[in-house]
């Protein structure tokens, strides 16, 4: 590693970022990759999962040892990933184009890699609803090169949003974004935040007693690229990932603040034992920084 901390730099937009703060430094905790995505934490494990999509490796931080290393390889040019309810680790898959989840053996299980009997484009992030579904993204990144995962002619039109169900089945619950990313729900989860690359903005739904989406207002624009991965703390606050760093906005979609960072940021996860660390993938980078927030659980 080339460096190990980087000065924060907070940024007040609005008196309510007033309690937000961190500490002085942000940690480097790797800098080895080439296209860093979809930082998780496990507690079990007290370790952060995060992917080297161009180099296809699932890669591993220790929070006990500071040690980084290969978690899996290849690792189906896998991007953005959480782990469930059960501990289990949930990803998304460029090369098989699936969404994916890692048993506690460690044999893999293909959730969904097809809607109507068409493969998905590059499923890109997920997110787990308490009922067991999982709720996943589905642009075209992962086939639009081999940069990314392996270059193919789409099956499906277009790029949207699908929900996975415990039953197997795969429902397309959004079908007007063009490039849709991150995705989080609210602590109610009557609320559904899904960041759209192209269009640089992120969309609020309302999501129904029977998992349908009403809505999708444009809740926020990004001011520094697009949107790509989203979380929230336990205040309600929308944190995401855009090129100049960290953006955190109030419910009510007012740009409270932001953590300025020197490389383009792809996501963003809690972790620690107090769920009040922030790992960030900025570009070849994982960062961390303890903040005076908690991470939605």
């Amino acid at each position: 590693m080339t460096a190990t901390r980087i000065r924060s730099k907070w940024e007040r937009h609005d008196e309510r970022f007033s309690p937000v703060r961190g500490d002085t430094f942000v940690e480097v905790l790797y800098d080895g990759g080439s296209w860093l995505e979809g930082p998780a934490y496990s507690a079990a494990w007290r370790t952060v999962l995060f992917s080297d999509i161009p180099d296809d490796r699932v890669m591993a931080w220790s929070e006990v040892t500071g040690a980084v290393g290969v978690f899996r390889s290849p690792g189906g040019h896998a991007n953005g990933r959480t782990v469930d309810r059960a501990g289990r680790m949930l990803q998304c898959e460029h090369s098989t184009r699936a969404v994916t989840r890692t048993e506690p053996d460690g044999t893999v299980t293909v959730l969904a890699d097809r809607w109507a009997g068409k493969r998905f484009n590059s499923p890109n992030d997920l997110v787990e609803h308490s009922d067991g579904s999982v709720w996943f993204t589905d642009p075209a990144y992962g086939i639009d090169s081999d940069y990314e995962g392996y270059h193919a002619v789409p099956e499906i039109d277009g790029c949207h949003v699908y929900r996975w169900d415990p039953d197997g089945s795969v429902t397309r619950v959004a079908d007007d974004f063009g490039r849709p990313n991150g995705l989080a729900f609210s602590a109610d989860e009557q609320t559904l935040y899904v960041t759209d690359t192209e269009h640089r903005n992120m969309r609020r739904f309302d999501v129904g007693p029977d998992g349908t989406l009403a809505g999708g207002e444009v809740f926020a624009v990004c001011d520094a690229g697009g949107f790509d991965g989203i979380r929230l703390d336990d205040a309600g606050r929308i944190w995401g990932a855009a090129h100049d760093g960290l953006h955190c906005f109030d419910p009510d979609g007012t740009l409270l603040g932001k953590l300025l960072l020197p490389e383009v940021c792809s996501n963003l996860t809690f972790g620690g034992p107090k769920r009040n660390v922030l790992y960030v993938t900025a570009t070849n980078m994982l960062l961390s920084v303890r903040v005076s927030v908690t991470g939605l659980r």
